[in-house]
Parts: structure tokens; sequence; C-alpha cells
């Protein structure tokens, strides 16, 4: 027989396995395209007020990361007790990383790159890089199976 979880019962969520990654991380994704629609709308549309609030949208992505990869390394322990990482679950963690420092990166080039030569690519380069993330993370979680 199936057990029923009741979804108020606080020990049900904050010890669930994994749950925890998988609410935070919806998070930053969300973030970081608004904030790099921000960045471009801004500057496209000459509208300041866009262009002044990306900065502030990338710190708080780049501070969200770090839940985000502690939580996905504290799955991995939950879930796999240690074991070696490989296959979808390693290009996971390391297309999280590479997304987490980019993400940081570009938040740090932001007020140095005033031309937006190099900035404007490290975020849609971020974009491409949580994407690239989140694709895989869908499998682990179950949300990209078939049925």
């Amino acid at each position: 027989m199936l057990a029923i979880v009741n979804p108020f019962d606080p020990r049900a969520v904050l010890f669930a396995k994994h749950a925890q990654h998988v609410v935070l991380v919806q998070f930053p994704i969300a973030l970081l395209m608004t904030a790099v629609g921000f960045d471009i709308a801004g500057e496209r549309l000459k509208i300041p007020a866009l262009a002044t609030v990306a900065p502030y949208n990338l710190g708080v992505v780049a501070v969200a990361t770090i839940p985000n990869v502690i939580t996905g390394i504290l799955a991995w322990q939950g879930q796999l007790e240690g074991h070696k990482l490989r296959g979808i679950l390693l290009q996971h963690l390391v297309m999280a990383l590479v997304s987490s420092m980019l993400i940081w990166l570009a938040w740090w080039l932001r007020p140095r790159d005033a031309r937006r030569s190099v900035r404007l690519p490290v975020e849609l380069l971020a974009v491409l890089a949580i994407g690239l993330t989140a694709h895989p993370g869908g499998f682990l979680g179950g949300v990209n199976l078939p049925g």
C-alpha cells in the first residue's frame, strides 16, 4: 500500500531526501533569465530603470546559487550515500558548478564592463549553461521521464 505523506507536516518538507533542492533551483533559473532580459531590454530600448535593476537581480541570483549547490550536494549524499558520481548525475553537478561560476562572473563584471563587450556574452553563456544544467536535472527529478 502506498503511504500518503501529509504535505503540511514540517518533517516531510524538511527531511525529504532531495525536495529542498528541487524547490530552490527554480528561483535562480527564472531570476537569471529575467536579469539578462532586463539588461538587454534596458540597453536596446534605452530604459535606464531596466538596466538599473539587472545588477541587483544578478546579485540575488549569485547568492541564490550557494544554497542550490549545497542542497544539491546534500541530495547526492542523501540519495546515493556518497557513492561516486557518474553519467547524468556527474554531468549535472559539473554543469551546476560551471553555471554558478558564470553567474558570479557576470555579476562581478557588471560594474567593470561599461561597454558590455564581455558582460553580455558571459550573461548569455550563463543562461545557456543553466539550461544545460537544468535539462539533465529534470531527468534526475523525474520531470522529463516518459509517461
